[in-house]
């Protein structure tokens, strides 16, 4: 590993001022993947500049409901604020998905959104990569490439983003913040990584030397106005769920099997007689019973399953 410096940073302004002055410099946060890549000598800083005890390791709702995370915030924490695992359950499931909860307990919010990609060609420094050296060529095309992409790549890099994490604040419209020499800027995280296009090296909008400060999910949507425009005193229907089910008809054995005439039994006393002359009165139903058997017969008497046919 190449030697480095370390500092500390006090502040915001103050950190990005240490990079502003030394473009060789990296910030650091939970190191889970930038000194992975140093000891690999993918990546060789001249300096590191520690941002873990800014004060960027809140999560806070705004006056619109919006929720602001900070940038240092671990994603242990993520996962298990109240408000995230309420309001954006998936972004808690994506962030227990991506790592074990060593990791997670060190890992921060704006780190895992600027890891580098896992390829196996991009990690080793005797093979070539477009990614890690601009025009060396991309073996992963022809070579191992089972884990990489199958929309979105180029003929000049195949890689993929490892962000679990990210997946799930692209799909909240999640909008990335952050700060540089020159002042604040922000973007919608749609629009924060590159297209691999001839450029993979280059893979986020972020101008050199920019620190993100904090990540912002949108407020909660509003109902609809047809929703919050119904009359107070105007007579509520029930939902077709909250409707009793329309009673089930069976057919009885009258209707299903018609008795004969000459079978009806005439009418009762005071009975309803129908127009030729029977009776509008259901007759008993049959006997279900066998006949007993007699004292010559062989046969053993049917059994009441077949006596009912």
């Amino acid at each position: 590993m190449r030697e480095f410096d370390y500092r500390r940073a006090d502040d915001v302004t103050g950190a990005v001022a240490l990079l502003d002055a030394d473009p060789d410099a990296r910030y650091l946060g939970g190191g889970t993947n930038l000194v992975d890549l140093m000891k690999n000598g993918v990546e060789t800083p001249a300096r590191l500049v520690d941002v873990r005890s800014l004060p960027l390791d809140r999560i806070e709702t705004g006056d619109d409901g919006a929720v602001r995370i900070g940038a240092t915030v671990t994603n242990s924490d993520l996962a298990a604020h109240p408000l995230i695992r309420d309001r954006f359950p998936a972004l808690t499931q994506a962030v227990l998905a991506g790592a074990s909860g060593q990791l997670r307990n060190m890992a921060t919010v704006g780190g895992n959104l600027l890891q580098r990609t896992r390829c196996g060609y991009f990690t080793d420094i005797t093979r070539p990569c477009n990614k890690r050296e601009p025009g060396s060529g991309c073996p992963a095309i022809e070579g191992e490439h089972h884990n990489h992409a199958v929309l979105g790549a180029s003929e000049h890099c195949v890689a993929v983003h490892p962000s679990d994490m990210g997946v799930a604040l692209t799909a909240f419209d999640a909008v990335v913040s952050w700060r540089t020499a020159d002042g604040a800027g922000e973007a919608p995280l749609t629009d924060f990584y590159l297209p691999v296009g001839d450029t993979p090296h280059r893979e986020t909008v972020l101008p050199p030397g920019a620190l993100i400060t904090h990540v912002t999910l949108p407020p909660p949507a509003s109902p609809p106005a047809r929703a919050t425009a119904r009359s107070a005193n105007a007579p509520r229907t029930p939902s077709r769920s909250a409707r009793s089910p329309p009673p089930l008809r069976w057919p009885t054995a009258s209707s299903a099997t018609p008795a004969s005439p000459s079978a009806r039994s005439p009418p009762g006393p005071g009975g309803p007689v129908s127009p030729n002359g029977s009776s509008s009165a259901r007759p008993p139903p049959p006997s279900t019973s066998p006949p007993p058997p007699t004292r010559n017969s062989r046969r053993p008497a049917p059994c009441p399953a077949t006596a009912t046919r």
